[in-house]
């Protein structure tokens, strides 16, 4: 009998990165896909991307509508109190073998939390990272405890789910889908994408700017900051995808919507699709804003990429990414920097192969039956190395 493997998503961003892997399960002999498409993709306002999905032409076996309209923190809470609800109806009536949760939004708690609860094993992609400005931070952590496989995309995060006490024999390091999507996805031609976004004969950048959900009221200053960065380079481009649904993120869209009123070298989209934003990415001079695409993405593919503030901190950077601080002087210095810094591609996330390790490596747990929920806490043979560890 087939195995249900449910990959959940709830972003544009997260399913473009889960479209290899999704494709794999389908296209496997001995799992069955089961897609559940919930939060952003579902919402008006985010663009309702679940019409993206369709269009790629994948069976979606359950829609769950969990995003609150508001966004606080408060709002935050009652999606991640929808998806519990919604997920455990789900998981009750129609349960598959198990779940698979690609990174750290705070609305997959809920979903892990309904897994659990049902003891349905949880497959968790991107473990071990750290992202020192962002909420998201210490949710991605939980999910690691609350999963039973682990893929890592750096051997480095590999070690860090080890230290959080998951076993060895259930860790995987694979690399990340992103890096395989550019690294086998057909993208467009520089005319084609320059055609598609309005760019012209312009420099561009892609820019994406999201809140640091750990810090108190700041979004809609940097944002400003940012704004009026763009407004001292008239003679580039900017291509801006709106901020995700964080708390703070309708804030930084209306900047952005009166902001891009008001020049004609900016654009504003909700979404471009795995395939055309990697094409603008690819052909752009430089990639802007604090969005992980930046840190993984954009360097595979050699474009600079300038970061702003802590909401990336603590993830592995390659050469080709800047860091500075979300304040206008500093934006742009480091945008003067990226302009002059050639393209170079640096792999850091893998060799283009994540979505066939992660499918390999469900099929083989699954088929030999040896998946114990009752997983005890690994420790490492140095933890208790030193007999005064520990104490007062």
């Amino acid at each position: 009998m087939m195995k249900k493997i449910a990959v959940v998503t709830a972003t544009r961003a997260e399913y473009g990165l889960l479209t290899p892997l999704i494709r794999r399960i389908e296209e496997d002999q001995e799992l069955a896909l089961e897609l559940i498409v919930t939060g952003g993709h579902l919402s008006d306002k985010q663009g309702r991307t679940i019409r993206d999905i369709e269009k790629d032409g994948f069976p979606i076996a359950h829609e769950i509508p969990i995003l609150e309209e508001g966004n606080t923190p408060y709002d935050s809470s009652l999606t991640m109190a929808n998806a519990l609800r919604g997920f455990a109806e789900c998981f009750r009536d129609d349960r598959p073998d198990m779940v698979v949760l690609l990174g750290d939004r705070t609305e997959l708690l809920g979903v892990a939390a309904a897994a659990a609860n049902e003891r349905i094993p949880i497959a968790h992609i991107h473990g071990g990272e750290v992202t020192e400005g962002a909420v998201d931070d210490c949710i991605r952590h939980a999910l690691t405890k609350m999963s039973y496989l682990h893929f890592t995309s750096t051997d480095i995060y590999r070690r860090r789910v080890i230290q959080l006490g998951e076993a060895p024999e259930r860790v995987y390091c694979v690399g990340s889908l992103g890096a395989e999507n550019i690294l086998h996805a057909p993208l467009l031609t520089e005319r084609k994408i320059r055609e598609a976004i309005g760019a012209g004969s312009l420099p561009y950048a892609v820019v994406t700017f999201h809140p640091v959900t750990l810090e108190d009221a700041s979004a809609e200053k940097q944002t400003e900051e940012l704004c009026r960065v763009m407004g001292d380079c008239e003679g580039c481009f900017f291509l801006i995808t709106k901020a995700n649904a964080d708390a703070g993120g309708d804030g930084i869209n209306r900047i952005f919507e009166r902001f891009a009123g008001k020049h004609p070298n900016i654009r504003l989209v909700d979404s471009l699709g795995m395939v055309r934003y990697l094409s603008a990415v690819k052909y752009a001079s430089f990639v802007l804003g604090n969005s992980s695409s930046g840190i993984i993405e954009a360097p595979v593919l050699g474009t600079p990429t300038v970061n702003i503030g802590d909401r990336q901190r603590g993830r592995l950077m390659a050469e080709t990414v800047i860091p500075c601080e979300p304040e206008q002087s500093a934006i742009l210095q480091a945008v003067k920097k990226a302009e002059q810094m050639p393209h170079r591609a640096t792999n850091l996330y893998g060799n283009g192969n994540t979505s066939e390790q992660i499918t390999e490596t469900i099929r083989r747990w699954l088929r030999e039956g040896k998946i114990n929920l009752k997983k005890g806490f690994y420790d490492d043979e140095n933890t208790f190395s030193d007999p005064g560890a520990g104490r007062e």
